[in-house]
């Protein structure tokens, strides 16, 4: 395809509220990662948040994205349902979906998955080593086989997601936890990638190897002109009898 049409979007209630998170991303996560985008000639960038009207995901905006980058955490339960319906059809109908870090409870997501979406936590801000185990895959491109991140909250298994139709990404922590960090889904048309670093206390998306990562997960999650899947009563293609 030609360019991606790339929608950013943010809870953006954090860096209002926290001083300590606003040093860190002073126009808000998803101002950092759309800066980073903004630098890729393929990709077009927006930026939306939860409280612009209906969270800045109307139908036409949402008909005119490629791929919805999603990152949320303490505001969860105050996404509209009916904003939840329209993103999920569109993912169904081909629109690339990649949730960062906390996503992991956003209804969205959980409701791709069909599941909890649970996980272990610890925040004490150690090490993590994040190993590339599918090298081959599109989203590992340019990537080191690992790189680690100095100081993040921890994410242990058990991840109460389905297994991921293709593992990219496996992280270990300094206190010894393990986590499927870089998963990817298919539903639908659409394909959704769950990306795990990201903390909102921590300078993560500001780390060269993270927005690799998201950078190449848009790429792989944009829509391709495949066939329209037809279902219901059909007529045979070849003579019968």
């Amino acid at each position: 395809m030609g360019q991606i049409n790339v929608l950013v979007w943010n809870e953006f209630r954090h860096e209002r509220v926290h001083e300590a998170v606003a040093r860190i991303y002073p126009r808000g996560i998803h101002e950092t990662i759309a800066t980073h985008l903004r630098q890729q000639p393929d990709i077009r960038v927006s930026t939306a948040t939860l409280d612009e009207p209906e969270h800045g995901l109307s139908q036409q905006v949402l008909a005119a994205t490629d791929v919805l980058i999603w990152w949320g955490h303490m505001a969860h339960h105050e996404v509209s349902d009916a904003v939840v319906d329209r993103v999920h059809q569109r993912v169904l109908d081909g629109m690339g979906l990649i949730c960062l870090h906390s996503a992991h409870y956003s209804k969205i997501f959980r409701r791709l998955m069909g599941t909890t979406c649970s996980l272990k936590w610890r925040e004490i801000g150690e090490k993590e080593r994040i190993w590339v185990i599918e090298p081959g895959h599109p989203i590992a491109t340019g990537l080191p086989e690992y790189f680690e991140i100095p100081h993040t909250e921890m994410y242990g298994e058990r991840f109460d997601i389905p297994a991921p139709d293709e593992l990219v990404l496996l992280s270990w922590f300094a206190g010894g936890e393990v986590f499927r960090s870089g998963c990817c889904f298919y539903r639908g048309r659409g394909k959704v990638f769950y990306f795990r670093p990201g903390h909102e206390t921590l300078p993560i998306y500001h780390q060269a190897e993270v927005l690799q990562v998201i950078t190449n997960a848009v790429r792989w999650a944009a829509p391709v002109a495949g066939p329209t899947p037809t279902f219901g009563n059909v007529q045979p293609l070849e003579p019968i009898g």
